[in-house]
């Protein structure tokens, strides 16, 4: 039995890899500031702080991978000063503490997996970004630099890396799915801003899967897009989201861009970004996607 450390292992992301993890005849162990408030009795709970970069150093000498998930939520609450500087931190830190804990404790970690996120690519419309093109230069672009920075630092310690720049996920148990859905509880499918930007998203079935695939395959080393092959506009999202679910008993509404940007400060760029980015070298790999049509992702999701 092989032993997978989870950073971030009680974020959405990290609960879906548990189960499949565990399903699959993995042992998890899960990093996590209070261990005693682990809920999942098949999963052990090891300590680790980044204020202090402490870390259970058995944790990390039992472990053959480890998947690294954690980085505070860049759209849960407004970027103030403080707010950007704790979403850099939780993902610079964090990757610096792996970092350090696997050049200094005798392990026998084979590879590391790391999360990233599309936020690396600048704005086009008519451009599927590949993993060779140059990061944006704007606040996403550069934390998805330095959060790959640093934790790109394990590769010098002949250990294998994998980084998954990864769009919207939708699930339904989080993320940004709950928030798209929420007007339409009130019968109104909202689009933001003009609709027409690219949203780049994966189904979290999907996601999980790409996880587990690095872990299995010894090849697969490198940075990857993990993201659907078919990008959508958010109006289309919204509206497909919409007819799944309350048939033609909906309303379309519109949120301008001088509103997002009011309500949301800098963080509006988050909304109304446009990004394109294309997984040809992760299906390339032998990747096959189980939901590559919104159509179909958000039947799945809505019919549980």
């Amino acid at each position: 039995m092989e032993t997978v450390i989870i950073t971030g292992g009680t974020g959405l992301v990290g609960r879906a890899l548990t189960a499949l993890l565990l399903e699959r005849g993995y042992r998890v162990i899960v990093l996590t500031r209070k261990p005693e408030a682990g809920r999942n009795k098949a999963v052990t709970y090891a300590h680790w702080d980044l204020r202090t970069q402490a870390i259970d150093e058995s944790a990390v000498q039992q472990a053959d991978y480890i998947v690294h998930l954690a980085g505070a939520n860049v759209g849960e609450k407004r970027w103030t000063e403080a707010r950007k500087r704790e979403i850099v931190e939780s993902r610079t830190q964090s990757s610096e503490l792996i970092y350090t804990a696997l050049k200094t404790i005798p392990n026998k970690v084979k590879k590391v997996i790391s999360a990233s996120a599309t936020g690396y690519y600048g704005e086009y419309t008519d451009h599927a970004f590949t993993e060779k093109d140059p990061p944006a230069t704007d606040y996403l672009g550069n934390t998805t630099v330095l959060w790959e920075q640093h934790i790109s630092k394990v590769a010098s310690l002949d250990k294998k890396l994998v980084i998954l720049r990864t769009g919207i996920v939708l699930g339904t148990e989080g993320g940004a799915l709950k928030e798209f859905y929420k007007p339409l509880r009130f019968g109104f499918a909202t689009i933001l801003g003009s609709g027409e930007q690219f949203v780049p998203w994966i189904h979290i079935h999907d996601l999980v899967r790409i996880y587990f695939s690095a872990i299995v395959d010894d090849k697969m080393e490198g940075t990857f897009n993990a993201v659907s092959p078919n990008p959508v506009t958010n109006k289309e999202l919204i509206l497909t989201m919409a007819k799944v679910a309350k048939g033609r008993s909906f309303m379309t509404t519109h949120v301008p861009a001088f509103v997002l940007k009011t309500a949301l400060g800098e963080m509006s760029v988050e909304v109304l970004k446009s990004v394109k980015a294309s997984p040809n070298k992760l299906m390339q790999s032998g990747f096959q996607f189980s939901y590559p049509t919104i159509e179909a992702a958000i039947q799945q999701l809505f019919s549980r």
